[in-house]
């Protein structure tokens, strides 16, 4: 296999194609053609990474050419070859899509710096496509995993606001999963292309906030050493995501509320106005309808965001998704770790469906990366799962790694009524989760704090 960059060259004189070829045949894997079809058949089988085209084809024209190649799945970079009194034909091109393009008489050493450089733009281009690629399958709609009743009509909301331009606010408790679905808007939008930028508000100071959104002037501040852009001008013709947007004060609240009203931004230390064309999609983990009415928040920018809300179920409440969510996250963390662990044990499966998530679906993606590490086996066991979950909380409070709110008799009391629950009632079961013996138990369930509660 040859790893040459593949250059083909179309032009109707037989002795320019061959010229070219020879020139250039210890540097590229070349092909020749004389005219459209036979280019389109050799751009149909073989990688080709430039075209260097000729645009007057006999009676045919390359345009027809460019346009053909430019709609194939891997485009490649085309150079136009054209007439010094002919330029005007070359820029058209280039309008249409054309890398760049070259007067007749060639100057070879010129030409070999060009068709370097289209085949630099063309492989950048193709890692900006895997990026884009590898970035829809971490973030895309196919991410957001759920087929629960709560999780369904948000999915179908997020298909259907993704290709407008309706500011989103997400709403849902710290670890629902609000940034994937703004990536997933995002992706599913015709800005895909373009940047998603993500600010997580709360880490910032008001001050360093205001000037991470939209920039500053040098000498706008001490310290303002330079000019600097914000987010906003980042995120230009693609979205920006604002995490935590409820955290931000009242005088970078009214600049969003500009940029929202208006489409412009000033730079701190400016007075110029600077058009952005940017999507914005906010989150909150807080009831902003709430911090409105006790004037924390504006009420005018709290409708402005609120254009199109989507609330992020907690995992709580969608615990019909946990088998989809387990074989999902086991699967990936053991690729990652170069591991063949294939799923849990029943044991661990029921500790994860009996556990209240506070941390949502962000605190099992951790609780089960902590198991495909930690387990020795093919399957994630109980003992392989973080201790906050294989331990109730009354226990650990007894134990010293919570804060105590139960008495020691009274921790040991849930802990038992626990796995007896887990075990079915099957009190031998329940003795070896336990680490006691069955003989323990029962004189443990024998006493008057027990005897109400255990058949």
């Amino acid at each position: 296999m040859n790893d040459f960059p593949g250059l083909l060259i179309v032009d109707d004189e037989r002795n320019a194609r061959e010229g070219l070829r020879r020139a250039f045949s210890e540097e590229f894997e070349t092909y020749t053609a004389e005219g459209v079809a036979a280019a389109k058949s050799i751009l149909g089988d073989e990688a080709i990474d430039v075209v260097l085209l000729d645009l007057r084809l006999g009676k045919e024209s390359g345009l027809d050419l460019l346009e053909f190649s430019r709609n194939l799945p891997t485009s490649p970079a085309c150079v136009i070859m054209t007439a010094y009194g002919s330029v005007d034909n070359a820029v058209e091109a280039i309008k249409r899509g054309a890398y760049d393009y070259v007067t007749k008489p060639l100057d070879l050493g010129k030409l070999t710096i060009v068709l370097r450089r289209a085949v630099r733009s063309r492989q950048v281009e193709t890692e900006n496509q895997n990026l884009r690629e590898q970035l829809g399958w971490k973030f895309g709609l196919e991410r957001i995993i759920g087929k629960s009743a709560a999780m369904v009509p948000v999915v179908e909301k997020i298909r259907q606001v993704a290709g407008s331009r309706a500011t989103v606010l997400l709403e849902g408790e710290s670890g629902t999963g609000k940034e994937l679905a703004a990536h997933a808007l995002h992706l599913a939008s015709p800005r895909h292309a373009c940047p998603f930028v993500a600010v997580h508000c709360a880490a910032l100071s008001p001050q360093l906030l205001e000037s991470e959104l939209f920039g500053h002037e040098r000498g706008a501040f001490t310290g303002a050493l330079e000019k600097r852009i914000g987010r906003f001008e980042e995120a230009q013709r693609g979205t920006i995501f604002l995490d935590e947007i409820g955290e931000i004060d009242a005088t970078t609240q009214v600049k969003l509320l500009r940029v929202l009203g208006e489409k412009t931004i000033q730079r701190v230390g400016s007075n110029k106005a600077i058009p952005m064309d940017v999507r914005i999609i906010a989150a909150t983990n807080r009831d902003l309808e709430r911090m409105v009415t006790d004037g924390a928040f504006r009420e005018d920018l709290f409708f402005r965001l609120n254009v199109v809300r989507i609330v992020l179920p907690p995992l709580r409440e969608r615990k019909e998704d946990l088998p989809l969510l387990f074989q999902s996250f086991v699967g990936e963390f053991a690729r990652e770790n170069g591991k063949r662990v294939s799923g849990l044990t029943k044991d661990a499966e029921k500790l994860l469906r009996q556990y209240d998530w506070p941390g949502n679906v962000r605190e099992l993606r951790m609780a089960l990366e902590h198991g495909v590490v930690m387990t020795q086996g093919s399957m994630i066991g109980p003992e392989d799962l973080p201790e906050r979950i294989r331990v109730p909380s009354a226990l650990r409070a007894a134990r010293g790694t919570e804060p105590a709110s139960l008495t020691l008799r009274e921790a040991e009391k849930q802990w038992i009524l626990q796995a007896l629950h887990s075990c079915g009632g099957n009190r031998s079961e329940a003795a070896r989760k336990l680490g006691i013996s069955r003989k323990t138990l029962l004189r443990k369930i024998a006493g008057v704090y027990l005897e109400d509660r255990v058949v």
